[in-house]
């Protein structure tokens, strides 16, 4: 079974933590003010951060 992780689009990013907020295993962090990180190794693929992203930059794909 694939697992199931994050993806930021940097360029539609705006680095408003709102990800970092939602996201229950700290997997995303906001880089230089500039956009959100997702590190693979911990990221659980809950879709939280998609969900809640109010830029839509955040898609959690098969992988």
């Amino acid at each position: 079974m694939a697992m199931k992780k994050s993806y930021v689009d940097k360029t539609i990013c705006v680095a408003c933590g709102v990800c970092t907020k939602v996201c229950p295993k700290q997997a995303i962090i906001i880089i230089k003010g500039c956009y959100a990180k997702v590190d693979a190794e911990h990221c659980v693929g809950c879709r939280k951060c998609e969900k809640n992203c109010p830029a839509g930059c955040i898609e959690v794909r098969e992988g």
